[in-house]
């Protein structure tokens, strides 16, 4: 922009005001230069003159401006502050003086407008410099990222190249020894292909294409034979399904034949159609033990039982019903009447469905040779995914009523630890405490009774399997768990049925203080034995572990809650011996625990009497003498009649009381080479046989 030259002399304090009154040349403004198009006739009289502020910037010296700048400011307070005391005075003479004081300072605000708009040019100027500067930077900037992104690019080709992989690395070529000894020498080249891995890996793919060329062809062949075969099964399908009517009809018409030659194909044929509709678990057990016992047990017997149209139903998906108006109104009326169910009926329903069963299960017979039958039904929860088992038995002939024997047929304690631990009152399944946790039940013990025992080898008969360690989401049944746990559970539950059956006889005749031993264990035992059997009664647990000399049995952790306990009292005289007997559930295979005390002259057990220590070793130590013929049902009958034994030698070696007038209360009539022994004074407790002594152990 131009702006007019300001004279020197209006810097000056000393101008005067006739220089104001002389005409001021006429400026024109400009941006750079006279602008042509608008000098008239008029510039031809006056003298006109152009300037260019930037131009006059780009000459002055800014620091020299800033003094002036300064200058001006002074020299504009000075002058403010004279007119300012001339006016105070209020003399008529000095309006001269203000008028000439007040041109000097518009002169002065000239100057400070020309060092403003020198300041805005130069500030102007500075920023499209700065502007300038930035745009080359950016400019710069953008090259660098430009090759920046080429570089990266580069880097990326470079590594595509490095990582590349041909497709003949995917093919698994055969080996240098075999392609050396297989190709033909015209594709092999190992004049060539030996020193040159490139020639050799191209030989290799030549050979690999020639092979499966081929087996191409060959692959073609086959599926032309394929063909053939599945045309000639087309025909065969058609014969047979012509051929099923034929059969049907055969299979009606030899009913009659079956059922007299006991030989029920179509009973079975049924029973495998209703096995379609069982539970994986339970068509696991089905399956394998109907095979286990066409295979190797023709005595055992499976059966399935249930409802199969409410099976059917399980797997149905419930179907949209359309009722009238009238129906659902009356069922509206219905509910209203109805009361809102209470928490506690809910959590039964809950409880209800969460331990419901599936309608279909399986039954299994087992027969002994007896014609004694236990009788096995399984069931299986579908929302806790276990199965249970309940036992009943079934004998030929009708058994003796012994009360001491009623637990053990019961269906609660029949199976109790057929595998030791497993006492089938917890639920085999981790994940189901969480859902007990959610419907309130606190132990599935509470229900064994309705539902039946969750033993953990009915779990591997279904083909379940729950580790602890590592828990899983879903069990499955396994088919080869199943069939590996069978014959040996089947033996197992025979074992235990006999035994159990065993027993209640033997306890039959102990209610009426005979001890049954028979004659192939009568060699055990001397011929006369005085001491008898009076007492034999089944206890609770609870009075057992009262007894205060039980406590060493209970505290080694050979009587739980699970055993069965019983109390035999052997006389003589005035001689009592207290047994109590701890009964495993598996026995024969676990021998019965005696705990002993004599009440004859005071009471006497193992903490006080080292021979009333030793004949519970005669007992609970040296059992195996008293088995008996396998498979050892009779070792509790025996045990009991060496206790009746015992009682008789350590009565009769007693020394007598020399101070009790009369005869000896018990006579010696066991032969004794020796009647005690060493410093504990242990008594012979060992009879011989067939020589009819009783020597030291």
């Amino acid at each position: 922009m131009a702006l007019p030259l300001v004279p020197q002399s209006l810097t000056g304090s000393t101008m005067s005001s006739d220089s104001s009154k002389k005409r001021k040349p006429k400026v024109i403004r400009t941006d750079g230069g006279p602008q042509e198009g608008k000098r008239g006739k008029a510039d031809a009289d006056q003298d006109v003159r152009y300037y260019s502020e930037e131009c006059e910037v780009d000459l002055r010296d800014p620091i020299k401006d800033y003094e002036l700048y300064r200058e001006t400011c002074q020299e504009l307070q000075r002058l403010m502050a004279e007119i300012q005391e001339l006016k105070s005075r209020g003399i008529k003479d000095n309006a001269s003086e203000i008028d000439e004081r007040r041109i000097q300072s518009c002169v002065h605000f000239m100057t400070l407008k020309k060092l403003n708009r020198l300041a805005h040019i130069r500030l102007k100027k500075g920023r499209d410099q700065t502007h300038e500067a930035k745009q080359k930077v950016d400019a710069y900037h953008l090259q660098l990222q430009n090759l920046l992104y080429e570089v990266m690019h580069l880097q990326k080709e470079i590594t595509k190249c490095l990582e590349f992989k041909s497709k003949h690395e995917e093919i698994e070529l055969v080996s240098l020894e075999e392609f050396y000894k297989e190709a033909p020498p015209e594709i092999s080249r190992p004049a060539i292909t030996l020193s040159e891995p490139h020639q050799q890996t191209l030989a290799r793919l030549d050979w690999e294409l020639e092979q499966r060329k081929r087996l191409a062809e060959k692959y073609k062949e086959c599926l032309t034979s394929k063909e053939k075969i599945l045309k000639e099964i087309e025909v065969k399908k058609e014969y047979l399904s012509s051929l099923q009517p034929r059969l049907n009809s055969i299979m009606q018409a030899s009913l009659p034949v079956q059922e007299y030659l006991f030989m029920p194909f179509d009973q079975a044929h049924k029973q495998y159609e209703t096995a379609r509709h069982l539970p994986p678990p339970l068509y696991v057990l089905f399956v394998q033990a109907s095979a286990y016992g066409q295979a190797c047990d023709k005595k055992l017997v499976v059966a399935i039982e249930g409802s199969v149209e409410e099976a059917k139903a399980l797997y149905k998906p419930p179907e949209d019903s359309q009722d009238d108006e009238s129906d659902s109104d009356a069922e509206e009326e219905q509910t209203t009447k109805r009361r809102r169910p209470t928490l506690g009926v809910q959590l039964d329903d809950k409880r209800k469905e969460m331990l419901k069963r599936h309608p279909l299960s399986v039954t299994v017979d087992l027969k002994c040779k007896d014609e004694n039958v236990l009788h096995l039904t399984f069931y299986y929860l579908m929302n806790l995914n276990v199965m249970t088992v309940k036992a009943k038995v079934t004998t030929a002939v009708e058994m003796t009523t012994a009360i001491s024997a009623g637990d053990l047929l019961s269906p609660d304690s029949l199976l109790n630890c057929l595998y030791p631990g497993d006492h089938g009152r917890k639920t085999p399944n981790p994940a189901n405490q969480f859902q007990f946790d959610k419907v309130g039940i606190l132990t599935l013990s509470d229900y064994v009774t309705e539902l039946g025992h969750p033993y953990v080898w009915v779990q591997k008969l279904g083909g379940l399997h729950f580790p602890k360690d590592q828990p899983q989401h879903t069990v499955t049944a396994d088919n080869s768990l199943s069939a590996s746990h069978m014959e040996l559970t089947v033996k197992l539950l025979r074992t235990r049925l006999q035994s159990r059956l065993a027993l209640h006889k033997q306890f039959a005749s102990l209610e009426h203080g005979v001890v049954p031993v028979s004659s192939e264990c009568q060699h055990l035992f001397p011929t006369k034995i005085v001491s008898r059997l009076v007492k034999w009664a089944a206890i609770p647990y609870e009075d057992y572990a009262e007894l205060p000399y039980t406590k060493d049995v209970i505290e080694a952790g050979l009587a739980e809650d699970t055993h069965l306990y019983y109390m035999a009292l052997i006389e003589r005289g005035t001689a009592k011996l207290q047994a109590a007997v701890v009964l495993n559930p598996g026995y024969s295979t676990l021998p019965p625990i005696f705990s002993l005390c004599l009440n004859w002259k005071g009471e006497r057990t193992s903490s006080n009497d080292d021979n009333i220590r030793a004949m519970e070793s005669e007992v609970n130590v040296n059992y195996k003498e008293l088995w008996g013929p396998k498979p050892g049902y009779q070792l509790l009958t025996n045990q009991l009649q060496r206790l009746c034994m015992v009682l008789d030698v350590y009565l009769e070696t007693e020394p007598h009381d020399t101070t009790v007038e009369g005869p000896k209360e018990f006579p010696q009539e066991k032969m004794c080479l020796r009647l005690v022994r060493g410093p504990m004074r242990l008594k012979p407790f060992k009879f011989n046989y067939p020589q009819g002594f009783f020597s030291h152990r």
